[in-house]
């Protein structure tokens, strides 16, 4: 063995970090299915709900009198389900919460955008002709900014970019392990970074709307302050400016040193044939994605045509203060226009390439992109009781309630309450991989109790996306890590979990407290907005 490249597992690695990390693992496979889990957490809510009404649970309402959803009396009442009443509420009940589950229809629609990309290859194509095309002293920059961006499709960024990656730092000398940790660094550790749109972005912000509407029933689908998929926009545009340079720094200056030269001795066999599948663009490919960014551009051009002048079409006829209030529509239309953002310059592309040859083959790639979410609308349908269950019993509520006055007496209404907020995120995360099922489980508490002490919902997701985000890489419990294991193990095969976790904490580490500090620059020392139309403070 070389010093060049990660020792290999053995009695050496088994210190204190090695241990924590086999602690980690044990506990997160401890952990029941996702599916599972909401499904016994639906049934302690019931539970719980039973013995708040039998003991009368209320507090005050701290909602000013007059205020929408205010109770009456001004006294918030635990209501139990475990009764002639609360089971009719269940049985009627069951299918409108998972139909109208707002982020439900928002992530299938989009995705029939992005099936329809994938199918053709242009999504694949894009990434290539991105990486490929780098200058080599910007190589390390273009892989972490492509792999942020990639997040607008995420597989497409597991399953092509971080493969490509070690194929690329391969092919210009640099061991190909760094430049997958780059990759996978930008995919899964910048996950909430982005200068596009993606379908993460309409989901967390159903969800959000969900949990506010539980304190603030202005904050429902299709009211004035319903949370738009752009809430966070702002934020996450500038982040991934941020996530490019710190990935960029981390590997050049600790990744790459700690990893050494690459030695070819250590991969499998038939590693270099396999990887040339993934060479330079052929001159179809390239008159594809030609005639797909001028579909693009064009595009662009009629939806600016439609928003900017006073009477376009996406305009609000309504008179309004802002340009943000006139654009409401455009902005509420995003999911719209992400399928079809996706849909027509990838049928271009298909056309261009010969991969879309006729309707059935669009029709092929919006299939594919629907059979793919079993599993997700499995999960989305006990995530949609669990939120229901948890609304109707008012326990989201009392706990927002109780949740800020112990931090009013604690001191934490300040600003500094993000920091503890913000870590236990990170901790979920590394028992619990989707950001969905996530912010499904702790979105309704803390939602609530942070708009309780006057933070508006907005920002707490834009908080609660940093934490999310900068463990992903350092988790077994991702979905797509043992993928990734599975990548780097090619290039060397005694590589294990623990070397492949300890390469990428320094990512997670320096994205972590980078985020946190542009986080309070942003929002508190600039003041502003984490999205358009946006504020930092909520007001009932």
């Amino acid at each position: 063995m070389t010093s060049a490249t990660p020792p290999p597992q053995g009695r050496a690695r088994r210190g204190a970090f090695s241990r924590f990390l086999d602690f980690v693992e044990w506990l997160g496979n401890l952990l029941p299915h996702p599916v599972t889990l909401f499904a016994l957490i639906c049934v302690v809510v019931l539970v719980v709900s039973g013995i708040a009404g039998a003991f009368e649970w209320q507090v005050v309402d701290p909602r000013p009198e007059g205020a929408k959803g205010r109770s009456p009396d001004g006294i918030i009442r635990a209501i139990s389900l475990l009764n002639p009443e609360g089971l009719r509420r269940i049985g009627t009940g069951l299918v409108t919460n998972f139909t109208s589950f707002a982020p439900l229809g928002t992530v299938l629609v989009a995705l029939l955008g992005v099936g329809v990309a994938e199918r053709s290859g242009l999504l694949g194509a894009a990434i290539r002709a991105l990486v490929l095309g780098a200058p080599r002293n910007l190589l390390t920059a273009v892989v972490v900014f492509a792999a942020v961006v990639s997040n607008t499709a995420s597989e497409m960024g597991y399953v092509v970019l971080i493969p490509l990656a070690a194929v690329v730092f391969h092919s210009v000398g640099r061991n190909p392990l760094v430049g997958l940790a780059a990759a996978f660094a930008g995919v899964s550790g910048g996950y909430s970074a982005n200068i596009l749109i993606g379908t993460v972005d309409p989901l967390l912000s159903g969800i959000t709307t969900e949990a506010a509407k539980i304190i603030d029933p202005s904050f429902a689908t299709g009211q004035p302050n319903e949370i738009l998929p752009t809430a966070n926009y702002y934020f996450m545009c500038a982040s991934t400016f941020l996530i490019t340079i710190i990935g960029t720094l981390v590997t050049t200056r600790i990744v790459e040193p700690k990893l050494g030269a690459y030695d070819p001795s250590r991969a499998e066999d038939g590693i270099e044939d396999a990887t040339k599948d993934m060479g330079a663009l052929s001159a179809i490919e390239r008159r594809g994605l030609k005639l797909a960014g001028l579909t693009v551009l064009g595009l662009i051009l009629g939806l600016l045509a439609l928003a900017l002048p006073e009477n376009g079409w996406f305009r609000d006829p309504a008179e309004n203060e802002t340009l943000v209030q006139d654009l409401r529509p455009l902005l509420k239309s995003v999911v719209a226009l992400i399928f079809v953002f996706f849909v027509v310059p990838g049928i271009v592309y298909g056309r261009v390439t010969g991969s879309m040859r006729n309707d059935r083959d669009v029709i092929d790639g919006m299939a594919k992109a629907m059979s793919s979410m079993g599993l997700y609308m499995v999960l989305v349908f006990f995530a949609a009781q669990f939120v229901a269950f948890f609304n109707w019993t008012h326990l989201g509520t009392i706990t927002a309630v109780v949740g800020a006055d112990l931090l009013q007496d604690w001191n934490l209404t300040g600003p500094l309450v993000f920091i503890p907020f913000i870590l236990m995120c990170c901790c979920v995360n590394l028992m619990l991989g989707s950001a969905s099922a996530q912010w499904a489980v702790t979105a309704p508490i803390f939602v609530p109790m942070l708009m309780s002490i006057g933070y508006s919902p907005q920002v707490i997701q834009a908080a609660y996306r940093i934490g999310d985000s900068t463990t992903n890489i350092i988790t077994p419990m991702m979905s797509y890590f043992g993928l990734i294991l599975a990548f780097a193990m090619r290039y060397d095969k005694k590589l294990g979990i623990g070397t492949l976790i300890s390469t990428m904490i320094p990512y997670s580490i320096a994205y972590l407290l980078g985020w946190i500090i542009l986080f309070y620059i942003w929002v508190f020392a600039l003041g502003l907005p984490v999205g358009p139309g946006t504020s930092t403070y909520y007001a009932p």
